[in-house]
């Protein structure tokens, strides 16, 4: 196999894990609709990064002891889940407050979302990304596959990195691109309200399911 088959094949893998519907397209959908387009750019950014962490992992070999160590994959998972489970419960506390409180208006499209807001966008991605290990043992067991014979793993595991990263940032980006055209439709109290509930309650049963999966 060579490196342009290698890579083609591996872009063709992940292309199609990539379109299917998961955490990473509702937390930057949600991001993007009740926060602001820079704001679902930059949990697209963190997502990417995250990305490009687990493929250096997986290409260097820590992913496979994350894979083979019993004990650091559950660490690891029941933190992701703790996370995934803190975050729901706080975006759904947040819909709760804001219907006590009547004077709370939707975000604005035109209001500047600042680089505090970003920042916060990045840190979503790149946590919600890092703190699965399904990622790494992913990795592990494909990486090794599309790496041709004399070539370095680690530098092959971070092209194939970034491969995945272009096609993840090409598909989410013009997940943003729609939601950021549909906002404004749907940018008010309500319609927020229940996609901040839905989000937070998918992440609540994603981590959920990421614990319990722990004693399967």
């Amino acid at each position: 196999m060579t490196l342009a088959q290698a890579v083609l094949s591996f872009a063709f893998v992940v292309g199609l894990l990539t379109i299917l519907p998961g955490l990473d397209t509702a937390l930057v959908i949600r991001g993007t609709v009740t926060k602001s387009r820079r704001y679902g750019g930059a949990a697209i950014l963190g997502i990417q990064v995250g990305t490009l962490l687990w493929g250096a992992a997986a290409a260097t070999g820590a992913a496979a002891l994350l894979a083979a160590s019993q004990v650091a994959y559950a660490v690891l998972s029941y933190a992701g889940a703790g996370y995934l489970i803190v975050m729901g419960v706080s975006i759904i506390a947040k819909t709760l407050r804001r219907d006590r409180d009547t004077t709370s208006e939707p975000a604005s499209p035109s209001r500047p979302a600042g680089v505090a807001e970003a920042r916060s966008g990045f840190l979503l991605g790149l946590l919600t990304n890092l703190t699965n290990p399904k990622v790494g043992v992913f990795y592990m067991a494909t990486i090794p596959q599309f790496v041709p014979a004399g070539y370095s793993p680690l530098w092959v595991g971070l092209l194939l990195a970034g491969v995945h990263c272009l096609i993840g940032t090409t598909w989410l980006g013009l997940i943003v691109v729609g939601a950021n055209r549909l906002a404004p439709k749907l940018r008010s109290v309500s319609v927020i309200k229940w996609i901040d509930r839905v989000t937070g309650g998918s992440l609540i049963f994603l981590g959920g399911k990421l614990a319990f999966g722990q004693h399967s």
